[in-house]
């Protein structure tokens, strides 16, 4: 379970390298040279120290030493991204780890429920993206069958937030909010992990990262933020998504002249799909689609947008309204996707680990869900802003981030996350269940819409999941002091007591 893993690549979006003159040097953890590639921090120079490392000595060093991050993060996604935000509102600055060679920012649109605002409030980003993005104050769904349509409000009484509304946005828009707040060498790109090591230091371990390229990291703490198919889960035993047997197609369309449609989701159910839009801006829409395809191969879809297209046109919304055709019609082709449906069952968050010494998981590597219920990316940045609750707690209490005290936050963190989770993951599923059977019509008609989607509504879209700490400037200033460069070796336990004058 433990050994080499591979993993498969998707197109990234490059972002702009700078020369390494300008790559900022990092000023909370230890100070490292930047020797490394352009955009990038430097890789590893194991040193014939090590020996003595791995007996209870951390060593201060200068360009021959070993990088010691406080942080690392897998995966530079939107639960990526967020944590490292949170840890960095927090005063600690993480290693964000990505296979590609650049920002992934591929994808259409994502619907961003209140639960998503309030943590983006926590990051402090929202104000980038209300100032682009109308609310959905409200959403229809109809059930093609019945010809039922049920109104669903996203404002809940009593609350006076601007921005906690349903609000449409386009992924890779989130995806850039997100990486300019963090420094360029917060980035390593074309990095990817062939196994993972935990390893005994004084009385407490830390982890050892072997790269494919030869080169290893070592941290305090690890995050996989690496999505559905995680290294890093895999290594704590979650296992492995299954598929739910759908298909998820997306897009954007585009209306030059303007769409004149009201800012409202809109959702379409029948016996065996799901489908629905919400205006982005006046003039782009996103839409989606989930369904069981019988028609077409998967395989043979992904990657050919003009198919996509077709195939949802002429075969896939044949029995949904007209205006989604058209909607699909008029789809930017760049934009749209195929792809499959994965989850993993609510009891993993459960009975396994989510969280293990000082490793844990996040965002879809914690928690992938059938997406009808648009909670995916939510719970995401929830995760984000929990982890830097605990490690901005971890702070305030010891003055830095200390190897004993990193496993205890993981898991506070993991015991908080693990019920919420579970539970949205349990609605997700119920909400999927489709069919005519006896039993498949009680559990979607009576248990899911009769007795937990308004439970539902109340309790997950508008979970509040609090604030980041605060953390005082003479905490970051001690940080600096305890992290200038040294020659002489010191043992964990005296630098720790350093980090507490």
């Amino acid at each position: 379970m433990h050994g080499e893993y591979s993993r498969v690549d998707s197109s990234p979006f490059k972002l702009p390298y700078l020369s390494s003159s300008s790559i900022p040097v990092k000023k909370v953890g230890i100070n490292r040279p930047h020797s490394g590639g352009v955009g990038q921090r430097p890789s590893d120079a194991w040193s014939h120290d090590d020996e003595r490392a791995e007996s209870g000595y951390a060593f201060m060093l200068s360009e021959e030493g070993r990088e010691m991050e406080d942080v690392v993060i897998v995966g530079a996604g939107i639960a990526g991204l967020a944590t490292a935000v949170a840890l960095k509102r927090v005063g600690v600055e993480a290693l964000v780890l990505e296979k590609s060679d650049g920002l992934r920012t591929s994808g259409a649109g994502l619907n961003l429920f209140p639960n998503a605002w309030f943590a983006l409030d926590a990051l402090g980003i929202s104000h980038k993206l209300t100032s682009l993005y109308a609310p959905c104050k409200r959403g229809y769904i109809t059930n093609i069958d019945t010809g039922k349509t049920e109104e669903v409000s996203f404002t809940k009484m009593g609350r006076t937030e601007v921005s906690q509304e349903l609000r449409g946005v386009h992924r890779h828009v989130l995806l850039e909010s997100l990486a300019e707040e963090l420094p360029k060498d917060a980035f390593r790109f074309s990095s990817r992990i062939s196994s993972i090591v935990t390893q005994p230091q004084g009385s407490s371990s830390i982890v050892v990262l072997h790269m494919e390229d030869g080169t290893k990291i070592k941290t305090k703490a690890l995050i996989g933020c690496d999505g559905v198919h995680s290294v890093v889960a895999r290594w704590l035993g979650l296992s492995a998504p299954v598929s739910s047997g759908r298909w998820a197609a997306r897009g954007l369309a585009t209306f030059p002249e303007g769409h004149r449609f009201n800012y409202e989701f809109q959702q379409f159910i029948t016996a065996d799909k799901r489908a629905g839009f919400v205006p982005l801006n006046d003039k782009e829409l996103y839409w989606f689609l989930f369904c069981k395809s019988t028609s077409c191969k998967g395989k043979d879809m992904r990657g050919n947008t003009e198919l996509i297209q077709r195939e949802v046109i002429e075969s896939l919304a044949g029995d949904l309204p007209q205006v989604f055709s058209i909607i699909v019609q008029h789809s930017d082709l760049s934009t749209l996707s195929w792809a499959p449906v994965v989850f993993r069952f609510p009891w993993d968050m459960v009975f396994r680990n989510v969280s293990q010494g000082n490793i844990t998981v996040a965002g879809d590597a914690m928690h992938p869900m059938i997406p009808y219920l648009g909670q995916n990316e939510c719970l995401a940045l929830e995760d984000a802003v929990v982890l830097g609750q605990q490690f901005g707690d971890l702070i305030i209490r010891e003055k830095g981030v200390l190897t004993r005290e990193v496993a205890g936050a993981l898991r506070r963190y993991a015991q908080q996350r693990r019920w919420r989770a579970a539970g949205v993951m349990t609605c997700s599923y119920l909400s999927s269940i489709e069919g005519s059977g006896w039993l498949r019509k009680f559990l979607r008609d009576m248990v899911f819409n009769r007795l937990l989607l308004r439970r539902y509504i109340n309790n997950v879209i508008h979970f509040d999941c609090g604030k980041l700490p605060c953390i005082s400037s003479n905490m970051t200033e001690l940080e600096n002091e305890r992290n200038t460069y040294h020659q002489v070796p010191i043992s964990i336990e005296e630098m720790e007591v350093r980090t507490n004058i």
